[in-house]
């Protein structure tokens, strides 16, 4: 017995470290970020960055974690892709200081006006690493100057006494990677891109392949021209020839420092560290309830309970009251309906299509899902979508059926719609227990799986509302008109996305 216990606690000392190790390892090229280096790597640093708050045992987290580490490949040299494990102890006042309420959140970090004071932004993009990188890619600042043939003399007497590097090229944007380029020399040496079709610039340097890049010294005309792979290292060792270029973060502090800090932010710790603690519990006990940003939930502390067989004789009866259950509202008019979740401007609904038997046990278990999981986000005060119930007896649930091929009218269908971005997405299980819709309502959340297109003939049209101070203005005018019948336009059509390019190319 003692045996079996202490290879037990062994087995639960060997699951700590392995959470405490993290999910990236140290040969990645995610960046480990901890409460104590935070500040120096991340806030201010000259760099935009991305940064995943996470927990080691964190299914999603799991998920996410290779198209993280291609992000951080492709974004090499660009952009810092970061993570903090929230799940360390040392990390919980970061964390809680970040607003961190479900993992895995995500945020853009980028430089501010002032030192140390960046711009934080909630990522709410694609969770693959192409959608990752281009969103990355568009959030870094531009210092680089378009320039044009009758401006060109203007900027090289403005910089005269300094090194300036120009790049010519074929096209009209500035990549990531120029920009970063200027971010490491701002300050130090100037730099300009050229399009090829600005002929003066193009014959005075000579410039007879595109992309180039060139370095005028300081009060010389006479160009010093690149001739490596038009890559971040290579041109950076290029520039360097004139000058060093900026740290992208301030040194190491002493350890001093750092540890005031922790101990300035420990007080924040005890709240996320119970959440947290709570939270892991509930994934353990089941891996299927993991949310996309899995909610964390508060542990409720026990109270002490009467003993129930002492009875006080001089007291009444207690009213025992039974707990209300949660429920979702069911909309049985067409016109309701529509204005909720179904017109051009509407966002993300739920909705629980009924069958005619609404008493069905498969209708029943579906509503009591639906109604405990939307108080579950509503009880944490988290912003969720509306999930609704729509009776047969709505006109617009037999033009769901048809439209989304969902089925017959004997049974529920539930299905996710999007009128603002016209997609729809439907349940595919065939039970509808509370972890399998909440599994299904997560990956919604998250972006994940295949959307199909909503057709516009659900859809109705969103009126322009009239001011009211513009509308007592107006005088009421009577006009008999016969009754028009409006074509929906067609829905908007996606265009394919871009193909992502190298972190290299210009």
């Amino acid at each position: 017995m003692v045996r079996s216990t202490a290879i037990a606690a062994a087995v639960a000392a060997l699951a700590l470290q392995a959470d405490a190790a993290g999910l990236y390892p140290k040969s990645s090229k995610v960046l480990q970020v901890t409460t104590a280096d935070y500040d120096r790597l991340i806030a201010k640093s000259n760099y935009t960055s991305i940064v995943e708050f996470y927990a080691p045992w964190c299914g999603h987290c799991k998920n996410l974690q290779p198209a993280y580490e291609k992000a951080a490949k492709s974004l090499e040299g660009i952009a810092k892709v970061a993570a903090v494990n929230c799940d360390d102890e040392l990390n919980k006042p970061l964390c809680s200081k970040m607003g961190v309420q479900g993992f895995p959140t995500l945020k853009i970090v980028r430089p501010g006006k002032k030192a140390g004071k960046p711009t934080v932004e909630d990522y709410n993009g694609p969770r693959e690493a192409k959608g990752i990188v281009e969103i990355v890619k568009d959030k870094v600042p531009n210092n680089v100057k378009r320039m044009t043939d009758a401006k060109l003399d203007e900027w090289l007497e403005e910089n005269k006494d300094s090194a300036k590097a120009i790049l010519f090229s074929e096209k009209g944007a500035i990549s990531a990677t120029l920009r970063t380029l200027a971010i490491d020399f701002a300050g130090l040496v100037p730099i300009a891109q050229i399009k090829k079709t600005e002929s003066g610039a193009v014959d005075k340097y000579g410039i007879t392949k595109f992309p180039a890049l060139v370095l005028l010294k300081a009060r010389s005309d006479e160009p010093l021209k690149y001739d490596g792979p038009m890559e971040k290292a290579g041109m950076v060792d290029f520039l360097s020839q004139v000058a060093a270029p900026n740290p992208d973060c301030p040194p190491a502090k002493a350890k001093k420092d750092d540890k005031k800090k922790e101990k300035k932010d420990a007080k924040k710790e005890s709240k996320f560290s119970k959440a947290s603690a709570s939270h892991k519990s509930s994934e353990a006990s089941s891996a299927a309830t993991s949310a996309a940003d899995e909610t964390l939930e508060e542990a409720n502390k026990p109270t002490e309970s009467p003993d129930a067989n002492i009875k006080d004789e001089d007291s009444p009866e207690p009213v025992v009251i039974p707990e209300a259950k949660p429920t979702i509202p069911v909309i049985a008019e067409a016109s309701e309906l529509q204005a909720s979740c179904l017109n051009e401007k509407s966002k993300t609904c739920i909705l629980a299509i009924l069958p005619k038997d609404e008493s069905a046990e498969a209708a029943t278990t579906a509503l009591a899902s639906l109604a405990s999981i939307h108080k579950k986000y509503d009880d944490l005060k988290s912003n969720l979508f509306p999930f609704i119930g729509v009776p047969a007896s709505n006109p617009v649930a037999a033009s769901l059926l048809k439209e989304l091929s969902l089925g017959g009218d004997d049974q529920v269908h539930l299905v996710a719609t999007n009128g603002k971005r016209s997609w729809y997405k439907k349940y595919s299980g065939s039970t509808y227990g509370p972890t399998e819709v909440e599994s299904w309502v997560d990956a919604i959340r998250m972006g994940d799986g295949k959307k199909e297109k909503l057709p516009g003939s659900l859809l109705s049209v969103v009126e322009k509302e009239v001011p009211q101070e513009k509308a007592a203005e107006q005088e009421p005018i009577k006009i008999e008109v016969e009754e028009i019948v409006e074509t929906p336009e067609p829905a908007p059509v996606e265009e394919p996305e871009p193909a992502v390019p190298e972190h290299g190319e210009l």
